[in-house]
């Protein structure tokens, strides 16, 4: 299986790159060709271009080589894995721009009309979702709706195709014990294994 892993958080050491090192050593461990993007580590550029913004027609080729490349690694794809914290109820900057720039018209969805049912392009059936808050579980839902699962399960995921999204959140990070963390990235593990069944 192919699987891209995108880790979306800026400070090397966080939680995120070590739930991204355990998915990614999973992964390779039971043979899967993994892709591996540290998405700040490589300075993916967030900004859309006024080129880029088409919806309907599709996208030309990226004037940006990493988006192309990205654009051709995404639409090879089995499965993927986005690993990142929860921002004001948001990926950070850099991996909605990575969406937003990669699972372009043409690439990821095509879309006939404006006013039109997206059609998925994507071979990757399934994608976990791995977060981390520091925003208690029923505050998250009672308060906000739980925005990040809204945004993957029904905005994102299923407009390029990937009908099965999993997604688990680790809570609260900044007050959790070194034994929980362990368990934690255990669990990313068992999680990024079972994409494989």
């Amino acid at each position: 299986m192919r699987i891209g892993v995108y880790l979306a958080h800026p400070r090397p050491g966080s939680f995120n790159h070590a739930v991204f090192t355990a998915v990614v050593e999973e992964l390779r461990d039971r043979g899967c060709h993994v892709l591996a993007h540290d998405l700040y580590a490589e300075g993916f550029a967030p900004a859309l271009t006024a080129d880029e913004t088409e919806t309907v027609q599709s996208a030309a080729p990226a004037r940006d080589a990493q988006v192309e490349l990205h654009r051709s690694e995404v639409a090879t794809l089995d499965a993927m894995v986005m690993v990142h914290p929860n921002w004001w109820g948001m990926p950070p900057a850099v991996l909605t721009g990575w969406v937003q720039r990669v699972l372009a018209p043409g690439v990821a969805y095509k879309l006939g009309t404006a006013d039109g049912e997206p059609a998925g392009l994507l071979k990757a059936g399934r994608a976990l979702v791995l977060n981390t808050s520091d925003t208690p579980a029923d505050r998250e839902e009672s308060e906000f709706g739980d925005p990040l699962q809204r945004i993957w399960a029904a905005c994102v995921l299923p407009y390029v195709g990937v009908a099965d999204v999993r997604r688990t959140v680790f809570r609260t990070v900044t007050d959790s014990t070194d034994e929980m963390r362990a368990s934690w990235l255990r669990q990313a593990r068992q999680q990024a294994a079972a994409l494989l069944v």
